[in-house]
């Protein structure tokens, strides 16, 4: 087993999605957020970064530190 340390965001849905383009939508809904007040904690990563500057009128994000991950290898 290995262990790596992560950096770890929380997203926070602020903003209805209502009018903006389905596109956004389901950016918001990848995210794990489905109603108004939602949170959700992400591994701080490129593929997240960028769904979150896609959306960032419609949710709100803060870092919350590092947690370690250990990783065991598949058997």
């Amino acid at each position: 087993m290995a262990s790596e340390s992560t950096n770890l965001v929380k997203v926070t849905y602020v903003k209805s999605a209502i009018g903006y383009s389905q596109r956004q939508k389901d950016t918001v809904k990848s995210l794990g957020l489905k109603h108004l007040g939602d949170s959700a904690v992400h591994a701080d990563s490129p593929p997240i970064r960028g769904m979150l500057r896609a959306v960032n009128h419609l949710v709100s994000a803060e870092p919350i530190g590092q947690v370690d991950v250990v990783l065991e290898s598949g058997s």
